[in-house]
Order: C-alpha cells, then sequence, then structure tokens
C-alpha cells in the first residue's frame, strides 16, 4: 500500500469518526491546512523531477479531492441530521 493510500484510509477514518463541525474542522485542517499533511505533498511536486511528478501529481491530487468529496458529505450528513431533529421536534409540539 502506498503513502498516500494509507495517508487516504487514516483521513476518510478520521472523517467518519468526526461527531461534530468542530471536529470535522479540526481533520480539514490537519489534512489539507496551511501545514497539513495534504498540502505538505503538494508542496512536494515543485521539488520533483518532472516525471515523477506526472506521476505523483494526479495521486495527491486526487487523494485532495476525495478528501474534499468526504469532508462535504459529512457536513451535509450533520446539516441533514440537524434538519430532521428540528422537524421531529417541532413534529412533537403540533
Amino acid at each position: 500500500m502506498t503513502d498516500t493510500a494509507q495517508l487516504e484510509q487514516k483521513i476518510l477514518a478520521e472523517v467518519a469518526a468526526a461527531g461534530d463541525d468542530a471536529a470535522l474542522e479540526a481533520v480539514r485542517v490537519a489534512a489539507l491546512g496551511k501545514s497539513g499533511s495534504i498540502t505538505a505533498l503538494l508542496k512536494t511536486l515543485g521539488t520533483l523531477p518532472s516525471e515523477e511528478r506526472k506521476i505523483k501529481g494526479p495521486l495527491i491530487n486526487g487523494l485532495k479531492d476525495r478528501v474534499n468529496a468526504a469532508l462535504a458529505a459529512r457536513r451535509d450528513s450533520f446539516k441533514d441530521a440537524a434538519l430532521e431533529a428540528r422537524l421531529n421536534l417541532s413534529l412533537i409540539h403540533i
């Protein structure tokens, strides 16, 4: 298993385990923030020889895209759960 695959598994597990928006934001910052793990990988691309960059660039950018998608999906699930809770609460009062 490659380093990017292991990193992806770790980050996606952290996204899934995030219990609220604050925890999810902490995962996002750790992965994609200024000093994040994926950001660090992206910064190394400029130092690589062009042939290696052609191979690693799409892998790292794909990882970034998949993590962003997982973060967005988890954020949406929090919003859906909050909306459902509000709807259930309003139904109880009817």
